[in-house]
């Protein structure tokens, strides 16, 4: 499908201008697993589907912890966000040495940006094929981005990436049109915990659920460090996710049951 002779290198350009091995590194996120992440006015939030490669193989992660203020969820090629979560973690330690305060999240953002954009004008290496979803809180408030391999970085209140984000995503405009104006701003950490894992339900493939093994959770905000929430903690906000939507969707049916019943009743009058 992706054989031409316009992608043996980096810098080739194609007649219709198009640098493949970029494009192919940006195909590389869309087939990693589905990562969100939510921002209100104290806190981020980023949650991740995890995959195995079988039963007998181990999830692989897919949150990383950069500094005490900041974390990472990743889609896309593990090994290559290594790389990146470890110049990342150099940088924050650096940082920390030189100046005795913690780097600001947007600087070390610009800097991984252009760390992925000198792949893809030069034939020393290919591009990253890995997106990021950095969150993180510094002295001007929380902030969430999103990196690609083209070297582009955005900021976000509230984003998904991977395999099959779309129903995150949609699942994310829809309840930040129900809060209105304020959208996910007002949200305590664990209403946008809730959040997050329900919009990951639609991410997986098949019959598959969300469950303590498959998901990656992680939170930092106002007082408080960038944390990985497993165990019990993890497993409670899943449950919680997964009965208070079960309970929405037999209410909402109920009531569809009710209107459907009061028709009929107005079948017979008539």
């Amino acid at each position: 499908m992706f054989r031409n002779q316009y992608d043996t290198d980096v810098t080739v350009w194609s007649p219709q201008g198009r640098l493949w091995q970029v494009e192919y590194a940006m195909h590389a996120v869309k087939q990693g697993s589905a990562c969100v992440g939510i921002r209100s006015d104290k806190f981020v939030v980023l949650a991740a589907v995890k995959r195995s490669a079988s039963e007998l193989a181990s999830y692989q992660e897919k949150v990383f912890r950069i500094d005490d203020h900041m974390g990472m969820a990743i889609a896309g090629l593990t090994a290559d966000a290594r790389v990146l979560a470890r110049y990342m973690q150099t940088e924050c330690l650096n940082h920390k040495y030189t100046f005795e305060s913690e780097m600001v999240v947007g600087r070390l953002v610009e800097a991984v940006a252009d760390k992925h954009q000198r792949c893809t004008q030069s034939y020393v290496r290919r591009p990253y094929g890995v997106g990021l979803l950095i969150g993180g809180y510094d002295r001007t408030g929380p902030h969430l981005y999103e990196t690609s391999p083209s070297g582009c970085y955005y900021e976000y209140k509230a984003i998904a990436i991977g395999s099959r984000s779309n129903s995150a995503k949609t699942y994310l405009g829809r309840e930040y049109k129900k809060l209105g104006d304020a959208g996910f701003t007002g949200l305590s950490a664990d209403e946008l915990i809730l959040h997050a894992v329900r919009s990951l339900r639609g991410c997986l493939p098949g019959e598959k659920k969300l469950n303590a093994k498959n998901l990656s959770l992680s939170i930092v905000g106002e007082g408080r460090k960038y944390e990985i929430i497993t165990g019990d903690a993890l497993l409670g906000y899943l449950k919680q996710a997964i009965t208070d939507e079960d309970d929405a969707a037999d209410a909402k049916a109920d009531e569809e049951d009710d209107e459907d019943d009061d028709d009929d009743d107005d079948d017979d009058m008539a």
